[in-house]
Protein backbone atom coordinates (compact mmCIF):
# COMPACT_ATOMS: atom_id res chain seq x y z
CA UNK A 1 0.00 0.00 0.00
CA UNK A 2 0.98 3.40 -1.22
CA UNK A 3 2.55 5.43 2.04
CA UNK A 4 1.90 9.05 2.62
CA UNK A 5 4.81 11.25 3.20
CA UNK A 6 6.21 11.70 6.66
CA UNK A 7 4.86 15.41 8.42
CA UNK A 8 6.98 15.26 11.37
CA UNK A 9 10.20 15.05 9.55
CA UNK A 10 11.98 18.27 9.95
CA UNK A 11 14.02 18.02 6.54
CA UNK A 12 11.58 15.96 3.95
CA UNK A 13 13.98 16.58 1.21
CA UNK A 14 16.87 13.90 1.65
CA UNK A 15 20.22 15.80 0.97
CA UNK A 16 18.40 19.17 0.82
CA UNK A 17 18.97 19.93 4.25
CA UNK A 18 17.54 23.69 2.52
CA UNK A 19 13.87 22.59 2.95
CA UNK A 20 12.06 22.12 6.48
CA UNK A 21 8.93 21.25 7.36
CA UNK A 22 7.41 24.11 9.45
CA UNK A 23 5.14 22.30 12.11
CA UNK A 24 7.76 20.03 13.35
CA UNK A 25 10.18 23.23 13.63
CA UNK A 26 7.88 26.29 15.50
CA UNK A 27 7.91 26.38 18.93
CA UNK A 28 6.22 29.90 19.74
CA UNK A 29 2.58 29.18 21.21
CA UNK A 30 1.78 32.31 18.77
CA UNK A 31 2.77 30.51 15.31
CA UNK A 32 0.41 27.59 14.33
CA UNK A 33 1.43 25.73 11.24
CA UNK A 34 -0.69 22.67 8.97
CA UNK A 35 0.87 19.81 8.24
CA UNK A 36 3.30 19.64 5.04
CA UNK A 37 4.05 22.90 5.05
CA UNK A 38 7.40 23.62 3.95
CA UNK A 39 9.96 26.20 3.70
CA UNK A 40 12.69 26.53 1.74
CA UNK A 41 15.93 28.58 2.46
CA UNK A 42 20.29 27.53 1.42
CA UNK A 43 21.20 29.58 4.61
CA UNK A 44 19.41 28.50 7.90
CA UNK A 45 15.86 27.57 7.20
CA UNK A 46 15.89 26.12 10.82
CA UNK A 47 15.55 29.97 11.81
CA UNK A 48 12.59 30.64 10.09
CA UNK A 49 10.78 32.02 13.73
CA UNK A 50 13.53 34.64 14.38
CA UNK A 51 14.54 35.49 10.52
CA UNK A 52 11.00 35.49 8.96
CA UNK A 53 8.56 36.07 11.27
CA UNK A 54 9.51 39.82 12.37
CA UNK A 55 8.83 42.55 15.26
CA UNK A 56 6.71 39.56 16.88
CA UNK A 57 6.01 40.84 20.11
CA UNK A 58 2.34 39.32 20.38
CA UNK A 59 0.11 38.93 21.23
CA UNK A 60 -0.99 38.66 17.66
CA UNK A 61 -0.85 35.40 16.06
CA UNK A 62 0.40 33.53 12.60
CA UNK A 63 -1.77 31.06 11.71
CA UNK A 64 -0.30 29.22 8.44
CA UNK A 65 -2.33 26.60 6.61
CA UNK A 66 -1.42 23.04 5.44
CA UNK A 67 0.32 22.08 2.30
CA UNK A 68 1.73 25.34 1.83
CA UNK A 69 5.49 26.19 0.08
CA UNK A 70 7.16 28.92 1.34
CA UNK A 71 10.05 30.33 -0.79
CA UNK A 72 13.28 31.56 0.28
CA UNK A 73 13.38 35.14 2.50
CA UNK A 74 9.42 35.13 2.70
CA UNK A 75 8.81 37.19 5.83
CA UNK A 76 6.35 38.27 7.86
CA UNK A 77 5.62 41.69 9.57
CA UNK A 78 3.98 41.25 12.39
CA UNK A 79 1.89 44.10 14.10
CA UNK A 80 4.92 44.83 16.77
CA UNK A 81 6.36 46.95 13.95
CA UNK A 82 3.96 49.74 14.33
CA UNK A 83 4.97 53.14 15.27
CA UNK A 84 3.05 56.34 16.93
CA UNK A 85 2.16 58.43 13.54
CA UNK A 86 0.56 61.46 15.66
CA UNK A 87 3.36 62.97 16.97
CA UNK A 88 6.24 65.23 15.73
CA UNK A 89 8.94 61.76 15.35
CA UNK A 90 7.76 58.23 15.31
CA UNK A 91 10.76 56.70 17.32
CA UNK A 92 9.75 54.39 19.87
CA UNK A 93 11.62 56.09 22.98
CA UNK A 94 10.24 54.06 25.45
CA UNK A 95 11.86 50.64 24.48
CA UNK A 96 15.42 52.22 24.61
CA UNK A 97 15.44 51.51 28.33
CA UNK A 98 16.56 53.98 30.95
CA UNK A 99 14.27 56.95 32.09
CA UNK A 100 12.37 56.78 28.71
CA UNK A 101 10.54 53.35 29.93
CA UNK A 102 8.83 55.66 31.99
CA UNK A 103 6.69 56.35 29.30
CA UNK A 104 5.35 53.11 27.85
CA UNK A 105 1.88 54.24 28.08
CA UNK A 106 2.81 56.13 24.94
CA UNK A 107 3.20 52.93 23.01
CA UNK A 108 0.02 50.70 24.28
CA UNK A 109 -3.02 51.18 22.02
CA UNK A 110 -1.03 51.35 18.84
CA UNK A 111 -3.08 49.88 15.50
CA UNK A 112 -3.39 46.24 15.36
CA UNK A 113 -4.81 44.56 12.34
CA UNK A 114 -4.92 41.60 14.37
CA UNK A 115 -3.86 37.76 13.03
CA UNK A 116 -1.73 37.17 9.65
CA UNK A 117 -3.50 34.31 8.65
CA UNK A 118 -2.43 32.17 5.69
CA UNK A 119 -4.85 29.79 3.95
CA UNK A 120 -4.07 25.97 3.12
CA UNK A 121 -2.28 25.17 -0.24
CA UNK A 122 -1.05 28.61 -0.65
CA UNK A 123 2.41 29.21 -2.69
CA UNK A 124 4.70 32.11 -1.04
CA UNK A 125 6.90 33.15 -4.13
CA UNK A 126 10.92 34.29 -3.21
CA UNK A 127 11.01 37.16 -1.01
CA UNK A 128 7.84 37.60 -0.43
CA UNK A 129 6.09 39.89 2.63
CA UNK A 130 2.93 39.98 3.98
CA UNK A 131 2.21 42.87 6.71
CA UNK A 132 0.36 42.96 9.48
CA UNK A 133 -3.36 41.28 10.16
CA UNK A 134 -2.93 40.37 6.48
CA UNK A 135 -5.57 37.49 5.39
CA UNK A 136 -4.52 35.13 2.14
CA UNK A 137 -6.99 32.58 1.18
CA UNK A 138 -6.80 28.85 0.41
CA UNK A 139 -5.11 28.40 -3.21
CA UNK A 140 -3.75 31.75 -3.60
CA UNK A 141 -0.39 32.19 -5.15
CA UNK A 142 1.88 35.41 -3.90
CA UNK A 143 4.35 36.21 -6.58
CA UNK A 144 8.06 36.95 -5.80
CA UNK A 145 8.79 39.71 -3.85
CA UNK A 146 5.56 41.03 -3.60
CA UNK A 147 4.66 43.11 -0.44
CA UNK A 148 1.26 42.01 0.59
CA UNK A 149 -0.58 44.56 2.02
CA UNK A 150 -4.40 43.66 1.53
CA UNK A 151 -6.20 40.18 1.65
CA UNK A 152 -5.88 38.16 -1.19
CA UNK A 153 -9.25 36.13 -2.16
CA UNK A 154 -9.05 32.43 -2.26
CA UNK A 155 -7.33 31.10 -5.73
CA UNK A 156 -5.75 34.45 -6.40
CA UNK A 157 -2.85 35.29 -7.77
CA UNK A 158 -1.25 38.49 -6.80
CA UNK A 159 2.19 40.43 -8.13
CA UNK A 160 3.89 43.65 -7.20
CA UNK A 161 4.29 46.43 -4.36
CA UNK A 162 2.10 46.79 -3.22
CA UNK A 163 0.35 43.13 -4.53
CA UNK A 164 -2.12 43.22 -6.79
CA UNK A 165 -4.62 40.92 -8.09
CA UNK A 166 -3.35 39.24 -11.39
CA UNK A 167 -5.95 37.11 -11.99
CA UNK A 168 -8.44 34.33 -10.33
CA UNK A 169 -6.67 30.63 -11.12
CA UNK A 170 -10.57 29.45 -11.58
CA UNK A 171 -13.51 30.53 -11.97
CA UNK A 172 -15.55 31.46 -9.03
CA UNK A 173 -18.77 28.57 -9.67
CA UNK A 174 -15.35 26.21 -9.48
CA UNK A 175 -13.51 28.57 -6.46
CA UNK A 176 -16.72 27.57 -4.33
CA UNK A 177 -16.45 23.73 -5.41
CA UNK A 178 -12.72 23.49 -4.89
CA UNK A 179 -13.57 24.52 -1.26
CA UNK A 180 -16.24 22.38 -0.82
CA UNK A 181 -14.00 20.20 -1.51
CA UNK A 182 -11.26 21.28 1.00
CA UNK A 183 -8.84 18.59 0.04
CA UNK A 184 -6.15 20.04 2.20
CA UNK A 185 -8.90 18.20 5.01
CA UNK A 186 -8.68 14.95 3.46
CA UNK A 187 -6.73 11.90 5.11
CA UNK A 188 -3.12 11.92 4.28
CA UNK A 189 -3.71 8.16 2.63
CA UNK A 190 -6.50 9.45 0.43
CA UNK A 191 -4.18 12.28 -0.79
CA UNK A 192 -1.91 9.73 -1.11
CA UNK A 193 -4.40 8.06 -3.55
CA UNK A 194 -5.27 10.77 -5.52
CA UNK A 195 -2.00 12.50 -6.14
CA UNK A 196 -2.20 13.04 -9.70
CA UNK A 197 -5.28 14.50 -9.56
CA UNK A 198 -4.28 17.28 -7.40
CA UNK A 199 -1.56 18.17 -9.61
CA UNK A 200 -2.57 17.68 -12.81
CA UNK A 201 -6.58 16.59 -12.99
CA UNK A 202 -9.86 19.06 -13.17
CA UNK A 203 -11.87 19.88 -10.74
CA UNK A 204 -14.21 17.65 -11.92
CA UNK A 205 -11.89 14.82 -11.25
CA UNK A 206 -11.32 15.98 -7.73
CA UNK A 207 -14.86 16.07 -7.44
CA UNK A 208 -14.83 12.40 -8.14
CA UNK A 209 -12.05 11.66 -6.14
CA UNK A 210 -13.42 12.99 -2.90
CA UNK A 211 -13.81 11.06 0.44
CA UNK A 212 -17.46 9.28 0.11
CA UNK A 213 -17.64 9.31 -3.26
CA UNK A 214 -18.82 5.72 -4.98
Amino acid sequence: MSQPADPTVLHPMPGQPRVVLLKPLVTSPLIEVGEYTYYDDPDDPTAFETRNVLYHYGPERLVIGRYCALGTGVRFLMNGANHRLDGPSTFPFPTMGGSWAEHLDLLAGLPSRGDTVVGNDVWLGNGATVLPGVRIGHGAVVGAGAVVTRDVPDYGIVAGNPARLVRRRFSDPDVARLLALAWWDWPAEHVTAHVRTLMAGTVDELEAAAPGVA
